[in-house]
Parts: structure tokens; sequence; C-alpha cells
């Protein structure tokens, strides 16, 4: 007899999942944060919002930084993760962050969570 492959584990919290996994998450949610703030593609940077995240955005707010902010437009792909922090339902990862035309160094927050059974964005900025 054959075993069924075993289903995945349904987590009910990020706070559920290892380093390894959350970086597994993390990172390439990230990347496409970067990659389309860089290319200005609002519609595609916000996929992964929360709709919390979404309905409390000033879309005239968001797309002014698409079209002035120079940091915004020009972060390098290449950066550092520094860590997580844990809190009820959600995880913070912090990760260090340079521009293509700016010097110097930003810190990266990006706040994620479960939302209707998916891991979403609830939080993004450059600091």
């Amino acid at each position: 007899m054959t075993e069924a492959p075993e289903k995945p584990q349904d987590f009910k919290n990020i706070l559920d999942h290892s380093d390894d996994e959350l970086k597994a998450i993390a990172h390439p949610m990230w990347e496409d944060l970067i990659t389309y703030s860089n290319k200005g593609q609002y519609g595609k940077f916000v996929r992964n919002f929360s709709y919390n995240l979404l309905f409390g955005l000033n879309e005239v707010e968001v797309g002014k930084q698409f079209a002035k902010s120079e940091l915004t437009r020009s972060l390098d792909p290449n950066y550092d993760f520094l860590g997580f922090i844990r809190r009820g339902e959600h995880v913070t990862c912090l990760y260090r962050v340079r521009s293509t035309k700016k010097e110097g160094e930003w810190l990266g927050r990006m706040v994620l969570g479960y939302e209707d059974g998916a891991v979403k964005i609830f939080g993004a900025s450059i600091f």
C-alpha cells in the first residue's frame, strides 16, 4: 500500500515557522518589493499586501513615492538580512539596504503574518 504524500502543516500563526522557513518565505517577498519599487510598478509592489494595509494606504502618496523618490527607485537588489523580531501574530523581518545612486545604508522592515490562510505583508518601509 502506498502512503499518501504528507500534507503540509496548516500554520495558523507566522510564529509557528522556524527561522529557515521564514527566510524561505520572506526573502522572495522582500526581493519582489525591491524589484517592483525600482521599476515603479505599483500594482505588483502591493500584490502581497494584507487587505488592511491596502485599505489604509494613501494611493496618492504612494504614487508620489514611486514617481519622485530617488531612493525607492534605486534600491540595490543585494541586501543583508539582519534578523527577525517576533510578537503577537506577526514577524518583523529586518534588512540592511543600499542604493545604487545614494551613499549610505538604510534599514528595511517588512512585517509578515497570516491573512485568510496565506502569508501577507502587513507593513513595509525603508528608513
